[in-house]
């Protein structure tokens, strides 16, 4: 009797310890199943200093965007380089933002708007252009539909002065109307395709981060 409960105690702890080295090897199994996450040694990475310019100044990497130009790009880093708080993501969003408020400013003829958003000499063109409109008892009731793209398209860092021109591709349904409301010119049923190229400035050193439109073009 006391030989058959041996012989049961070493069968229990042996399917015990089966169970326990398939557990083991079986999630073993299932680890080196599953595809490796981490790099492979071998792989190259791309170092997590910041990138050099031509005088050795590291320069912060978020500036780098897929599609500009090598010389966009240095004249990009040189900015960043002046301005440590520039980041050019950032400044698109800004630059959307500028556009359609310039447009509706102009289309409204709200001059101090206008004011606070565009250098001396765009701004002598806009009021001309609204001068005109107003001697003719025009009034222009457009609508932004959409910005479909905006691209930077050049840049620079002369004397303290960064400039940065952006390509906005844009919809616009625009509609002229005279002086007793008839519409004369336009359709707001009918947006059409706009490309302009805005060039907004600003010096690196100044205390407020506002860029204000120095030059106007279309693209």
């Amino acid at each position: 009797m006391d030989k058959t409960i041996e012989i049961v105690i070493i069968a229990m702890v042996a399917a015990f310890l089966g169970l326990r080295l398939y557990s083991v090897l079986g999630r073993r199994a299932e680890h080196e199943e599953q595809p490796r996450l981490e790099p492979r040694v071998d792989a190259p990475r791309m170092p997590a200093t910041d990138l050099p310019d031509r005088s050795g100044v590291s320069v912060p990497p978020r500036i780098l965007v897929p599609g500009v130009t090598p010389a966009i790009e240095r004249a990009l880093k040189e900015v960043a380089l002046a301005d440590k708080r520039f980041d050019l993501l950032a400044f698109l969003e800004g630059a959307k933002g500028a556009y359609r408020m310039v447009l509706e400013a102009f289309w409204s003829g709200d001059r101090d708007a206008l004011a606070k958003l565009c250098d001396a000499d765009v701004l002598a063109t806009f009021n001309a252009a609204l001068d005109a409109r107003e001697t003719a008892g025009e009034k222009l009731d457009n609508r932004l539909i959409r910005i479909e793209d905006a691209v930077v398209v050049a840049a620079s860092l002369e004397t303290g002065l960064a400039r940065i021109a952006v390509r906005f591709t844009a919809d616009i349904a625009a509609v002229t109307r005279n002086k007793e409301g008839t519409v004369i010119a336009g359709s707001l049923n009918d947006a059409v395709e706009s490309r302009d190229i805005w060039t907004f400035a600003r010096p690196v050193s100044a205390a407020t981060p506002d860029w204000l439109l120095d030059e106007t073009d279309e693209g």
